[in-house]
């Protein structure tokens, strides 16, 4: 995720801070020494830090289970809603993603009852008295682990209850249905959310904007699963590029940019292997701080990634709506460069597929890619 700073790695995750987080943590330190002063800023910035502690505990929860079914979780990022953990893909097991969407609120359950022993008693009470200075700071940590496990089991989608209903629902009307299902109910409480919010705590409109966006993200991207199972990527490969050569200048990559309508221009050696890619943003980025007869080879995207035609296009989703990504080269068995999979390619052939539910791809583009 952009603007995010790493500050710790355990086991191949990395812990990231998004710079929004920053910012909270200040505006809360600045609010309460305004209010009460230092020592009051001192309190609730140090909650606050112990609190997204907790947080991480939590996504770490998520984490290890999903590790335990081999799904890999490169980073995940303290937002000033909470953490966000970056799984490379979700199981398609019900069962697997409940033990994982259940992982996360019980460890803030075994938080909150740790705390409690230590404590000797926490009160129902204490829910409502989170930013009270006068309750300690062991009682605020222990209440607000327990709400975050209460809030986080609401069967709202993208929510860990919204996953853990969608794990429910999946095992009786399958995955897609589920998905809508738990999509609906996930918007519909961002809704009830941001209304509430109305009434004086903006906060809430900002959650539940995020908690809109995420849902509707979540079933759109099952929505595009389904509608690329049982193909390949050859049929969603775009196969009539322009590429550039490995010595072309900043000049020529101008000039190829505006014959061509892609957006993603690979670049490629005398073997028309390819080699690296530069996209639309980068060639008119290059434009401010470089000359006409810079050489592309020292301003694009390396090493470029590869796919070949014969893959599932199910499996190569993942890669090609990664955040980082913008495009996958498709090659042939000797890795001559044969076309480009981009998300503009896969959203076209769901759109098809949409409108036309029986409609049979040819196999011209998968036998002219060639197969692993």
């Amino acid at each position: 995720m952009r603007w995010s700073v790493t500050i710790g790695r355990f086991g191949g995750t990395a812990v990231k801070i998004h710079v929004t987080f920053l910012l909270f943590l200040a505006w809360i330190g600045f609010s309460a020494w305004r209010q009460q002063g230092a020592a009051a800023a001192r309190d609730s910035v140090l909650f606050i830090v112990l609190l997204f502690a907790c947080v991480v505990l939590h996504e770490f929860g998520h984490i290890l289970v999903a590790r335990h079914y081999g799904i890999a979780t490169p980073e995940v990022t303290l937002l000033p809603i909470g953490g966000v953990a970056s799984m490379q893909r979700m199981p398609e097991d019900p069962a697997q993603e409940l033990a994982i969407a259940i992982a996360g609120p019980l460890v803030n359950f075994v938080i909150a009852i740790v705390l409690a022993l230590l404590l000797g008693h926490i009160h129902a009470g204490d829910l409502a008295r989170l930013d009270d200075p006068q309750l300690s700071l062991l009682a605020r940590l222990a209440a607000a682990n327990l709400f975050l496990a209460v809030f986080n089991l609401v069967p709202a989608f993208p929510m860990d209850g919204g996953r853990v209903l969608r794990a429910l629902l999946a095992m009786k009307v399958g995955r897609p249905r589920a998905t809508r299902i738990a999509a609906t109910i996930g918007q519909a409480f961002a809704f009830v959310l941001g209304f509430v919010g109305l009434f004086g705590n903006p906060l809430l409109i900002f959650i539940a904007i995020f908690v809109y966006v995420a849902a509707a993200g979540e079933a759109q991207m099952t929505a595009v699963h389904e509608s690329a199972r049982g193909l390949s990527v050859a049929q969603a490969t775009e196969t009539r590029f322009a590429a550039l050569p490995a010595d072309a200048r900043l000049s020529d990559a101008v000039e190829t940019l505006l014959a061509a309508a892609q957006h993603e221009f690979p670049v490629v050696d005398a073997f028309g292997k390819p080699i690296g890619l530069m996209t639309r943003q980068d060639i008119l980025a290059a434009l401010k701080d470089h000359d006409r007869e810079a050489a592309v080879a020292g301003l694009m995207r390396a090493p470029v990634e590869t796919v070949r035609g014969a893959t599932p296009l199910e499996a190569a989703l993942e890669r090609v709506y990664r955040q980082d990504s913008s495009a996958l080269c498709v090659v042939d068995a000797d890795g001559v460069l044969v076309g480009l999979l981009t998300r503009q390619n896969v959203a076209e052939m769901i759109m098809i597929k949409s409108m036309r539910p029986d409609w049979r791809f040819k196999g011209v583009r998968a036998s002219s890619v060639g197969a692993d």
